[in-house]
């Protein structure tokens, strides 16, 4: 019953705002871009999720966000707080339902292939010089939530390029799913929020929707920019070690007490 209440008020949620932001993106109005972020709030409330924030967000624009993927909830979690526009495979733009989002949310597509990474430098970059910042996840894939996979290098060299005359900072997040009701989740139950390998979509939404109130970390990382580094793969290896280290001490309780915790998460500047 839980399930099925909570899956009606998300997409009634979710159906509701899909034709004011289709006409927004349409006129190209700033609200388009603020929209999402109320959505995925929305989503976050409905799925009884309680953010954890650990750091500091840099509010300068723009930004290159760069977290650890275990689950699509990721997406609600780091879009409820930054005002941003996600990085995501190709093939996203064409699922059911979730493609549309995508779009709507003004979604940078790439496809992971050595020949077309300079292209979609190039898009980031058109992107980032109009003042967008934009949520990447380098791992490529999703993974079960408990370590976090070496990050690609590929888009990193996007840094590697001035954008309006200044270094691109960099920004390492990490994500954590860590209680359960407020009950330490450990690594046995943790797939149940993260979605990888060959799970079914629509049966571990349906799970997930059935589950109490839950606890997500988010934590943010001192921002880096390439002149710190030798290459752009150094930047990579750097940003994926702070990152697995945050998501170590999020799982075992260790981070210090958050920033700011609730379900609604502040408003960037």
């Amino acid at each position: 019953m839980i399930a099925f209440t909570t899956m009606v008020r998300f997409v009634g949620w979710t159906l509701l705002l899909i034709p004011v932001q289709m006409v927004l993106t349409g006129l190209k109005v700033p609200l388009a871009k603020r929209l999402p972020m109320i959505w995925h709030r929305g989503v976050c409330r409905i799925f009884s999720i309680k953010i954890e924030r650990h750091g500091k967000m840099l509010r300068t624009h723009p930004v290159l966000f760069v977290c650890n993927h275990s689950s699509y909830l990721d997406i609600n979690l780091l879009g409820s707080i930054i005002s941003g526009s996600f990085v995501a495979k190709a093939e996203v733009r064409n699922w059911p339902f979730f493609g549309l989002l995508a779009r709507l949310q003004r979604t940078v597509f790439v496809e992971r292939l050595a020949t077309k990474i300079a292209i979609h430098r190039d898009e980031m970059k058109v992107r980032l010089e109009a003042g967008d910042n934009l949520i990447l996840f380098p791992e490529g894939t999703s993974n079960d939530g408990n370590r976090v996979l070496p990050f690609k290098s590929g888009l990193f060299g996007i840094a590697e390029q001035p954008i309006n005359g200044q270094a691109l900072q960099v920004q390492p997040v990490s994500v954590s799913y860590t209680k359960l009701d407020g009950i330490p989740i450990g690594h046995r139950y943790r797939p149940y929020y993260a979605w990888y390998g060959d799970m079914e979509l629509t049966s571990h939404i349906w799970n997930l929707a059935g589950l109490g109130r839950s606890t997500a970390v988010v934590e943010f990382h001192e921002p880096v920019s390439i002149a710190q580094f030798g290459s752009r793969k150094e930047m990579a290896r750097h940003c994926q070690q702070v990152v697995a280290e945050g998501v170590s001490r999020a799982i075992s309780g260790r981070l210090e007490a958050p920033v700011r915790a609730g379900l609604w998460t502040p408003r960037p500047a």
